[in-house]
């Protein structure tokens, strides 16, 4: 029992040391995630589109 008590302690100290973002940066990151996600989602799905293209004129 001792050994779970020492690990949680440990945890308790480790997560006082994190740096939590504040509620604008991660606004920022959220936007900047969801951002990415749309553009490459976009990009391959156009590459599918024009690779499909590809494949009917030539098969």
């Amino acid at each position: 029992m001792k050994k779970v008590g020492k690990f949680f302690i440990g945890v308790k100290k480790e997560l006082a040391k994190v740096r939590w973002p504040s509620k604008k940066e991660m606004t920022k990151y959220s936007i900047a995630t969801i951002s990415f996600i749309i553009f490459f989602g976009a990009f391959f799905a156009l590459i599918d589109f024009i690779l499909a293209g590809i494949k009917v004129l030539i098969g």
